[in-house]
């Protein structure tokens, strides 16, 4: 647990007891005792799990809410001079009724810098827009101020937009994942394009980092064989270097878990596993926020299928289902967002497989089916029924399976066989699986998953998911 140990070393004296006495006063003992391991002792987490007398889950629990303590902790901090600033902004009326022009101006341009040094852009239009009242019998300085102003407006549309399409983008990407259509990937690449025009305008950080981000997601997801960045770690580290200097921002604060996971997703996709490894664990620990509030700043629900296939390669996956159980324990999915909730039901209903739970992912999927409908996109909505299908083959529910591969295969005739070669072979599957008296089964098996494999289309398809060959192969 990199991240929460090295976080715990670099508080302050201070912060350090203020966290522990308060732990210990809300009688979180175990917490405060983690808390003081971290910090004071060389202990491994086998080491501290016997110490702290717990299990894995239970510990794996004690440092989600350690973790979460701390932010709090630290975003109070973080956000007393804020506010501060705040209270002082809503007093600008009162400053300029009773007190003298000269000591208003010295007023408001010290709080300009103390409003530059938070970058509180909105704030500052309000402070612009006093002083050049105040200035209106001075030429030059009325236009100075008025140029100020005038320039933050103009900046916080720009920067409104460019946050509306960040938003947009990954709400089509959603879309576009499930159609894989030419016209939704023509729609992102231009609203990415826009995003780039947006932040050339202005000489300005945050632009900077929201373009950096869809840049980045963009070559990773959706065209990757254009070289949009051409130095991935120099670019990550030129966003880590902007949210360092300006520590003090709460949205930086959180954005640093989007940029932890676009170094997870580019270190995975490039197989460099040693440098995945030290992302993964801090974003699968904060794993319900980045589903919950990222969504408009990245396609969150990627990280779960990451998950699956890094879990494959480490050949760990049967360990997913119990830890969920913690991760999700007051996860409440939107409905509404119709590519997360899929992309959530399918890694629930993949996890249980992996763990030869096929009743219960069984019940994920049939919970989906009921409440969402996935019609428009006819090709998702097929092979999410076959994965259900595969639960029942697994269960040896004949009845269930037979109904799910006729209704699938009726879909198969409509959409033509010829755009649907996984899914004939996968129905195949199923039906040698299925048939346990079929003659030389594993070698007709052998040869069905290898076509599969093969044949699977180059976009997002969840069958890809389920590994068949490391169940049945």
């Amino acid at each position: 647990m990199s991240k929460l140990k090295n976080i715990i070393k670099q508080l302050s004296t201070k912060d350090y007891s203020a966290i522990y006495e308060s732990l210990l006063n809300s009688n979180a003992e175990k917490s405060a005792y983690l808390l003081k391991f971290m910090r004071e002792k060389q202990l491994s987490d086998a080491k501290i799990m016997e110490e702290l007398e717990v299990n894995n889950n239970a510990y794996y629990t004690l440092r989600s809410r350690l973790n979460q303590k701390i932010e709090e902790y630290l975003l109070e901090q973080m956000e007393s001079p804020r506010a501060s600033l705040i209270k002082k902004v809503s007093t600008i009326n009162e400053i300029l009724f009773t007190k003298k022009k000269t000591i208003a101006v010295a007023t408001l341009k010290k709080l300009e810098k103390e409003l530059l040094d938070y970058d509180m852009a909105n704030e500052l239009t309000i402070v612009y827009k006093s002083l050049k009242k105040l200035q209106i019998h001075s030429p030059e300085d009325h236009f100075h101020y008025s140029q100020l102003y005038n320039r933050h407006v103009a900046y916080m549309l720009a920067l409104d937009k460019s946050e509306d399409l960040l938003a947009n983008y990954f709400k089509r990407y959603g879309e576009y994942m499930f159609s894989f259509d030419d016209t939704d990937k023509l729609g992102l690449s231009l609203m990415r394009e826009e995003l780039v025009n947006v932040a050339n305008l202005y000489q300005s950080h945050r632009l900077f980092v929201y373009e950096s981000f869809l840049n980045i997601f963009h070559q990773l997801f959706v065209e990757p064989e254009k070289k949009i960045v051409t130095d991935f770690e120099a670019l990550f580290d030129k966003i880590q270097t902007t949210f360092d200097s300006y520590y003090l921002d709460a949205s930086y604060y959180h954005l640093i878990l989007v940029l932890e996971y676009l170094r997870f997703e580019y270190y995975h996709s490039i197989g460099d596993i040693k440098k995945a490894d030290k992302y993964y664990e801090d974003i699968n620990e904060s794993l319900s926020s980045l589903l919950t509030n990222y969504n408009l700043y990245t396609a969150s629900p990627n990280f779960l299928l990451s998950k699956l296939r890094y879990h494959v390669r480490n050949k760990s996956q049967a360990s997913i289902h119990e830890e969920n159980k913690i991760l999700f324990e007051d996860f409440e999915i939107n409905k509404k967002n119709i590519n997360e909730y899929l992309i959530y039901i399918l890694y629930r209903s993949i996890s249980c497989y992996h763990s030869d739970k096929f009743e219960e992912s069984a019940k994920w999927l049939n919970q989906f089916l009921n409440d969402a409908s996935v019609k428009k996109y006819p090709y998702i909505y097929m092979e999410t029924k076959l994965v259900l299908a595969y639960q029942y083959c697994l269960l040896k529910d004949q009845e269930l399976l037979g109904q799910l591969i006729n209704s699938i295969q009726r879909q198969i005739r409509l959409l033509g066989k010829e755009n649907c070669v996984h899914v004939v072979i996968f129905i195949k599957i199923l039906k040698v699986l299925i048939n346990e008296n079929r003659k030389e089964k594993n070698s007709k098996l052998s040869l069905l998953i290898k076509k599969f494999e093969k044949s699977l289309p180059p976009r997002f398809s969840p069958l890809a998911y389920l590994h068949i060959e490391e169940k049945i192969g």
